[in-house]
């Protein structure tokens, strides 16, 4: 019987626990300040990098990990035999992640077929719905092309609204996609921000004032999810619980939920995103 293993990125903002229960690999992106590098979540964790993005002068840059990194892990997991991969990654609109992944999975000649490489067109935990996905279809010995399919199933029933405090840690990182025009906003003006279907930051709205803004946001799961039927939703942040809990309160007031949780966005995506963003990740299926 084909054992399929289950590798992402520290992108998908997976915590620990969970990737240990779930046999999940992880290889981490890597971020900078100044001549200090850190690998994501692993030497430097969501606990310390918010208070060193405050702290440091230098802005924060980030880099994917190399197809050599991959192709590592690759190379371990097939030693085990009757063994494929499947690598779900951070949108290929907002890195070269996934290209490392692809370029690392075209190395292994003598395990042609074996590794899937799977753009999610997303970020953080729209990455890893994706990922637990997978991983918890391959524990109950789903093929390959059944987790593909599960996993596709659930990134086109799944929804994402980030409320940011600023546009500028995504404009100096140069993610900003197509969220340029929200420039020259007012004081007090929160831009409400999106993944697109294919993988880029989008603008939706722009609200003054965070309790509009949270209202704005239950305007558009609704129109999203008409029976306001929630199965499963994250609600994530960047050092902004009070945020995440007005926000967690606000959908389960209006919304059937069945299942919510936190997450941590990760010092990569919170270097991007930037300190005091709240989101949540929807999942209908």
């Amino acid at each position: 019987m084909t054992t399929i293993r289950i590798v992402t990125d520290s992108t998908a903002d997976i915590p620990l626990s969970l990737r240990q229960e779930l046999n999940i690999e992880m290889v981490p992106l890597k971020i900078h300040f100044g001549d200090e590098q850190f690998l994501d979540t692993v030497t430097l964790r969501s606990e310390e990098f918010y208070p060193k993005l405050i702290s440091s002068p230098h802005f924060p840059r980030t880099s994917q990990p190399s197809p050599a990194e991959f192709l590592d892990l690759y190379q371990s997991l097939l030693e085990e035999p009757d063994t494929e991969i499947i690598s779900i990654h951070l949108s290929s609109a907002l890195s070269g992640t996934y290209q490392s992944a692809l370029l690392a999975s075209t190395m292994l000649e003598e395990h042609e077929g074996k590794v899937h490489v799977y753009d999610s067109r997303s970020a953080s935990y729209g990455i890893g719905a994706l990922v637990i996905t997978a991983a918890k279809a391959a524990k109950a010995g789903k093929s390959a092309a059944e987790i593909i399919e599960l996993v596709q199933k659930v990134r086109e029933n799944f929804y994402i609204y980030f409320l940011v405090d600023t546009l500028e840690f995504l404009q100096k990182g140069g993610r900003i996609g197509k969220a340029s025009a929200l420039f020259g906003s007012l004081l007090n003006i929160k831009p409400i921000l999106s993944i697109d279907r294919e993988g880029e930051v989008a603008a939706i709205d722009k609200v003054r004032g965070q309790k509009k803004a949270i209202a704005r946001i239950l305007e558009l799961l609704a129109a999203d999810v008409p029976d306001r039927s929630i199965p499963r939703l994250h609600i994530a942040h960047a050092n902004n619980l009070e945020g995440a809990e007005l926000l967690r309160e606000a959908i389960m007031q209006q919304f059937e939920v069945q299942q919510v949780d936190y997450i941590t966005l990760g010092p990569v995506i919170g270097a991007h995103a930037g300190p005091g963003t709240i989101a949540a990740f929807v999942s209908t299926v």
